[in-house]
């Protein structure tokens, strides 16, 4: 069975789209983040998400695809995007530090989420392209996939520990996620069973 070129295509600049709408994420959420090892950590994450704009671009140039932001998912992706930006700033005007700090958490599990269907997605196409496209996405999805994998899973591990931190109840910070250097579904629940153990 043939690959769609027009959904390659779209799925290409839509996750194009999502990098830079989650350089913005990070942006925001870094205005919220009051524990240090979490600013830190996203701080790593928004350098690596610009990186992976960069790289996006580059396989759209060596694919031949031309960056056309404006179809229909992709402005339903932007706009996605600046929702989660805008959820972050009123919790961030609304005054209370820790709250902020909760929906920034939460909105970067959200757009993380997407990105790390996206990546996915992607990691599919590669295995399906040929020749010199087929490279690029699968030099691509090397480079990115596991970075991905870790904003996810590790991010969901601050979440969870956060709210646990702010409901009065024992949390542990860094996350067992973090602490494990989680890059894997199994490998963050068998983080999050050991989590007890760690506190």
């Amino acid at each position: 069975m043939k690959m769609e070129e027009v959904q390659l295509k779209e799925l290409l600049v839509q996750s194009l789209v999502h990098e830079e709408g989650g350089v913005q994420v990070y942006e925001a959420a870094l205005e919220c983040a009051i524990n240090e090892d979490l600013r830190e950590e996203w701080q790593e994450y928004l350098e690596q998400t610009r990186k992976h704009v960069q790289i996006l671009s580059q396989v759209c140039e060596k694919i031949g695809i031309e960056v056309d932001r404006s179809t229909p998912g992709c402005q339903v992706v932007q706009h996605l995007g600046a929702a989660l930006v805008r959820a972050i700033e009123m919790a961030r005007d609304a005054g209370a530090r820790e709250a902020a700090q909760l929906v920034a958490c939460e909105c970067v599990v959200l757009a993380e989420t997407k990105d790390h269907a996206d990546w996915e997605l992607l990691t599919k196409c590669a295995e399906e392209l040929k020749g010199e496209r087929g490279e690029a996405l699968e030099s691509a999805v090397e480079e990115v996939e596991d970075e991905e994998d870790e904003h996810l899973y590790h991010t969901k591990g601050w979440c969870r520990e956060l709210w646990l931190e702010s409901l009065g109840m024992k949390a542990v910070l860094p996350p067992p996620e973090e602490r494990k250097d989680v890059k894997t579904a199994i490998g963050a629940a068998r983080a999050e069973q050991a989590r007890d153990r760690m506190r």
